[in-house]
């Protein structure tokens, strides 16, 4: 691995054994930066603030050794990456500004699919990971991990039903709460379609009442008119000495008749009179059947005026934006949906209820079933926790799970109890530990030292190395609050894990250096940066030097040389 403008890290290579490698330094000298530079790598979160001070950006390029036809080989090749020799080339880049790029055998690729790969590639356990491990729902998390799929496959159905039940529930609860919102809503619309159903409203029907009441409000104005226009065209039979349009029209055509076979200009001119003098008798005609027909009855003027009044208060409630009759025939016809689904609410809350209870009944069962493999896999892992604190310098402590239900009267049954659910099931989970005879099992957040809790935490990490094992396990300083014995058989216990594993240990403990198939130190300059001859393998007299400084802060202490030469005697003889 290659870092580069990272935090007090300008420029080194992290050569990395395919054991045990430990990482040691002085505090400051940038240790963590190992640790953050392989989180970016594999998908971690790009912070800004890690580029150091002055440069453009910050790049880490990593080289992985994958076995051929590995689930995270596949991943990548579908990305478009390319292996080289075997191994995948990985480079992150973080930008002063913040922007983050990633690159997978030669191909941009999003951040996310490094996270992806990184599930199948590395375990990364540090210090906010023993915080996290007293929490309870993480360590229901770590026994479920640890059952593998005789938990994982009841509790993806058990979630499936919890699913489904919870948004029944929601449903019912809606309609339930809301019972006197609908009742009331069911109420007006029944009041509106009564009101609409009394009128009988038609599409269209209050034009048509606006046209008739304006002709009937003007009936004796509109008489008049039409009177005086039939009479100015076809003339008045009261004063036969009037002259009107007809009989002048009249007359020019039998004058231009007359001699329209000596111009055709002119016959032309006689035919279009004649046709004015049809029009006119047309005209005439129709304005006499239209005085004669028009109605000045003033009870059909009231009828009207009523209808239309009726019309008016319906498409004011109703009508919405438009204020006409077919908006009002719109609404009753949405109102009547409407009014199905209210009056259907009884009912559907009878059938809803009894598809609860049902759901009830199923999630009962699965719950059971997965709390019964949960006891048997707690026992199983709490068993192999405990051998492993006897190999991590605690010989008589041991580990117990509790798992309990709370009860609840809106629960789920289990046996003859109601207790509450969750999605994951209706356990809580605690791990116990008794830490010598005659203790009392107590809760690791209260029973455990920090120390004591570093082992935790590492025999829990070794179990699962058993069960769900990945290539590469990263511990950052989990070996704090421990010494002496303690701390020789946390590095024991690593260097038999690095035997079917890569491990890489950051560590202040000379005594977990010392197992170390290779030994990094992180030193810085006199600038305050770190170069890459800043990071280097130690190798004979430098390794037993830094011992030295790790054991007694003195690298020439003859005390502190012998110690370091004896320590690495002992890793040599378990190796």
């Amino acid at each position: 691995m290659r870092i580069r403008s990272l935090g007090v890290i300008d420029d080194a290579v992290v050569e990395l054994s395919p054991g045990f490698t430990a990482v040691t330094g002085e505090t400051g000298a940038g240790k963590t930066m190992v640790v953050t530079s392989l989180g970016l790598l594999l998908g971690g979160r790009a912070d800004p603030a890690l580029v150091r001070i002055g440069a453009r950006a910050a790049v880490v390029e990593g080289r992985i050794s994958v076995p051929a036809g590995a689930s995270a080989v596949v991943r990548a090749e579908e990305a478009g990456a390319e292996l080289d020799d075997g191994a995948l080339l990985i480079s992150r880049t973080v930008s002063a500004e913040g922007r983050s790029r990633a690159h997978l055998g030669g191909r941009s690729v999003p951040v996310g699919l490094l996270a992806e790969l990184a599930e199948d590639l590395i375990a990364v356990h540090g210090q906010t990971d023993q915080q996290g491990l007293l929490k309870l729902t993480r360590q229901r998390q770590a026994l479920d991990r640890y059952a593998g799929d005789a938990v994982s496959v009841p509790l993806a159905k058990y979630a499936a039903v919890y699913r489904r039940l919870r948004a029944l529930s929601n449903e019912l609860d809606e309609i339930t709460t809301r019972a006197r919102e609908r009742a009331q809503e069911a109420d007006l619309l029944r009041f509106g379609l009564d009101e609409i159903a009394a009128v009988e409203p038609r599409a269209g029907e209050d034009v048509e009442l606006a046209a008739e009441a304006e002709r009937l409000g003007h009936a004796e104005a509109l008489a008049s008119a039409a009177t005086v226009a039939h009479a100015a065209l076809a003339g008045n039979p009261e004063d036969p000495e009037g002259i009107d349009a007809t009989t002048l029209v009249a007359g020019a055509h039998r004058a231009l008749e007359a001699v329209r076979a000596h111009d055709t200009a002119l016959a032309a001119l006689a035919e279009r009179i004649g046709e004015v003098g049809i029009l006119l008798g047309d005209v005439a005609g129709e304005l006499a059947g239209y005085a004669d027909d028009l109605d000045a009855d003033p009870l059909r003027l009231a009828a009207v005026e009523e209808r239309r009044a009726a019309l008016t208060q319906l498409t004011r409630k109703y009508g919405g934006v438009e204020q006409n009759s077919a908006s009002v025939l719109a609404w009753a016809e949405q109102g009547s949906v409407r009014l199905l689904e209210l009056d259907g609410d009884d009912e559907r809350i009878g059938e809803l209820t009894a598809e609860r209870d049902v759901l009830r009944g199923e999630l009962s069962g699965l719950a059971q079933a997965l709390t019964d493999v949960r006891v048997e896999a707690a026992a199983r892992f709490a068993a192999a926790v405990t051998d492993e604190l006897a190999s991590l310098a605690m010989p008589h402590a041991r580990v117990t799970i509790d798992i309990r239900q709370n009860d609840d009267p809106d629960g789920v049954g289990i046996g003859e109890r109601t207790v509450a659910y969750g999605p994951t099931g209706v356990d809580e989970v605690e791990l116990l530990l008794a830490p010598h005879p005659g203790a009392p099992p107590r809760p690791i957040a209260k029973g455990a030292s920090g120390g004591e809790l570093s082992r935790v935490m590492l025999a829990v990490e070794v179990v699962f190395a058993g069960t769900d094992p990945v290539p590469t396990y990263l511990f950052d300083e989990v070996d704090a609050g421990v010494g002496g014995k303690a701390a020789v058989e946390i590095g024991r216990r690593l260097a038999r894990l690095a035997r079917s594993a890569q491990v890489v240990v950051v560590t202040h403990l000379p005594q977990v250096a010392a197992f170390a198939d290779r030994q990094l130190l992180v030193e810085k300059t006199n600038d305050g940066s770190v170069t890459r001859s800043g990071v280097k393998v130690l190798e004979g007299e430098d390794r037993i030097r830094e011992l030295s400084r790790m054991l007694a802060g003195q690298e020439d202490s003859q005390t502190a040389r012998a110690h370091a030469e004896e320590l690495l005697a002992t890793a040599r003889a378990d190796h």
